[in-house]
This record gives structure tokens, C-alpha cells and sequence, in this order.
């Protein structure tokens, strides 16, 4: 089956044209990967759009809904689970506070600490919209052949340990 040129592969000739001396070839699979990267980005929000919530506020609660009962965590665990400082970790809280899912609270191990905790309307939000962000996530996967799932994820998981050491 006879593959059309993509966006990616235009700009690969051009370079080609204008600086043959330049390997190229690595962004036919960088090139491709950003553009897929925004394009699964905008698919996956349109999800949590659907559920009133902004990606940082679906990772919020959905790293709290994974804590298990009490679905509570530390305000500075929140921040280094989701990757982002302090004062945006509290923007987002105030957020999901005001819309009343979830309520924080004085540690009790740490007079300064907060502890975050999801409210029962928030367990309900955060499991009707990851039950629909998963289903999501198999409607986007589905589109790659079944037989290349298994060496996509070896693939990208051991790219990625380059960058992130596993746990």
C-alpha cells in the first residue's frame, strides 16, 4: 500500500533539497511524533472539556481518585505528582475548590501543609470523566493496527527511560 506524502515528509524534501549535506532522517520520526503529540493532545482535552475540567484539574483529581480512600493527598504531593510549581498547583486548587470538588485542610503532621481531599460530587466527577478519558484513549489507540500496540509501548517506554528514571 503506497503511503502519501504527510506534512512531515514535505518538509524532509525541502531540507533535502536545500541542505543535502544535513541527516534528516531523524525527523521523520521527531517531526512526526510532535505533530502526533498535539494532535492527541486536542483530543484528550476535548474530553475533560466535556466533564467541565482543564487537563491540570483532570490530573489534580485524578491523582487524588488514585490515592484511594480517603482520595487524599498533601498539597506539595499534588504539585510534584503533576508536575508544576507551587503557586500553579494553588490556582488549580482554588479552581476545583470553588467548583466544590474538593476541600482542603490543615495537615496534621505539618502546621504550614494542606492536605487536598476529593468531595464526594469530585470522586463522581473525576470517575465519569476518567471512565470517558480511558474509552478515549482506546479510540485513539485503536487507530494503529492491534499487532503494533505491544512494540509501540516497548518502544516508547524504553525512549522514554532516557528522560525519566523508572520507579
Amino acid at each position: 500500500m503506497e503511503q502519501k506524502d504527510d506534512r512531515v515528509a514535505i518538509i524532509q524534501a525541502e531540507w533535502r533539497r536545500e541542505r543535502p549535506d544535513l541527516d534528516i532522517a531523524p525527523q521523520g520520526v521527531i517531526g512526526r511524533l510532535h505533530r502526533l503529540a498535539a494532535h492527541l493532545t486536542d483530543e484528550i482535552v476535548a474530553v475533560y472539556a466535556e466533564h467541565g475540567l482543564r487537563e491540570g484539574e483532570f490530573d489534580v483529581l485524578a491523582t487524588l481518585r488514585r490515592a484511594g480512600a480517603p482520595f487524599e493527598r498533601h498539597a506539595g504531593e499534588l504539585a510534584e505528582s503533576t508536575m508544576v510549581t507551587t503557586g500553579g498547583m494553588t490556582k488549580r486548587l482554588d479552581r476545583l475548590e470553588k467548583a466544590g470538588l474538593v476541600v482542603r485542610r490543615r495537615s496534621d503532621t505539618d502546621a504550614r501543609g494542606r492536605v487536598v481531599r476529593l468531595t464526594p460530587r469530585g470522586v463522581g466527577v473525576i470517575d465519569d470523566a476518567v471512565t470517558a478519558h480511558l474509552a478515549n484513549e482506546r479510540r485513539l489507540l485503536d487507530l494503529v493496527p492491534a499487532h503494533d500496540h505491544d512494540a509501540l509501548e516497548k518502544t516508547l517506554r524504553s525512549w522514554l527511560e532516557h528522560f525519566e528514571a523508572p520507579r
